[in-house]
């Protein structure tokens, strides 16, 4: 039995104290600015107690997971109170802003830091969307931005023991431009389809194609505009990548172009059957 210290019991952060608490004889102390979130993780015995400094100086794992920002600001308030040789990490969507300033961290203070991402999540946030099994069969990206392979090991091993089906290794610079176009530009997209004046009067006019493009736009918009705009660079250049082939495909339609639309749907239609999904 290990100590974990998991701090901020959102979605992510929730449905991790539950994972531990369902797969894991881990003892888990949770850490949330919400008294109500605090008293629903106790009595749903999503964590054993509410965590303290006391906790932090025994903690074999400590998990980050509140927004970039906050995750900075949390460790260096509270890094003195870590235990020496602990292992930290995050669970942050965004990997070059935080990763060298999360690592120097805790060089200085004697624990060791990885980043991780999990891929996994819903349209919906908050402790209450949260559930043990919500990182079934998900990727669990590692960023080891410089920690000994002995610590990612662990973290890889508490990974599965917790129901991730693998384990990615990847750099900062790697995650943030595979995070922009697997995640974030699906969000831009969802948020700027909904924008439409023809969605409010969409019912009865929609099926899946209408739900399977607008569902991320359920969008927590404090989180997801922090994520952006510390993501600015890969994320601007994949919405160019994005804009460019939307006006390929309106401007074909626009001229009349049959052959060159075929084509671009075409094309659209043989990657997605390449890659086999």
């Amino acid at each position: 039995m290990e100590h974990v210290v998991i701090v901020g019991l959102g979605l992510i952060g929730g449905s991790l104290a539950k994972a531990f608490a369902a797969h894991t004889e881990d003892y888990v102390a949770g850490i949330d600015t919400d008294p109500a979130v605090i008293e629903a993780a106790l009595a749903e015995g999503a964590i054993a107690k509410e965590g303290t400094a006391e906790d932090l100086a025994h903690a074999d794992f400590v998990y980050l997971c509140l927004y970039p920002q906050a995750d900075l600001d949390f460790l260096k308030a509270h890094a003195p109170e870590i235990r020496k040789g602990a292992v930290v990490t995050d669970v942050c969507g965004i990997k070059g802003e935080i990763c060298g300033k999360l690592a120097a961290c805790a060089e200085q203070n004697g624990f060791f830091y990885c980043g991780s991402h999990p891929m996994a999540g819903t349209e919906k946030h908050g402790y209450f969307a949260s559930y043990a099994d919500l990182f079934k069969g998900a990727s669990y990206l590692l960023a080891p931005c410089g920690a000994p392979e002995e610590v990612v090991d662990r973290l890889r091993a508490k990974a599965f023991s917790l129901g991730f089906g693998r384990c990615v290794l990847t750099t900062p610079e790697e995650h943030d431009r595979m995070i922009a176009f697997t995640s974030q530009v699906p969000h831009a997209l969802a948020c700027a389809y909904v924008l439409s004046p023809c969605c409010p009067k969409h019912r009865g006019f929609s099926a899946g194609s209408y739900r399977d493009v607008s569902r991320v736009a359920n969008i927590n918009e404090t989180l997801w505009t922090e994520l952006f705009l510390d993501n600015a660079g890969p994320l601007t250049a994949e919405l160019d990548t994005l804009l460019e082939n939307l006006s390929a495909i309106r401007n074909a339609i626009a001229s009349g172009d049959r052959s060159g639309l075929c084509e671009l749907l075409r094309r659209g239609r043989l990657i997605k059957e390449e890659l086999g999904e």
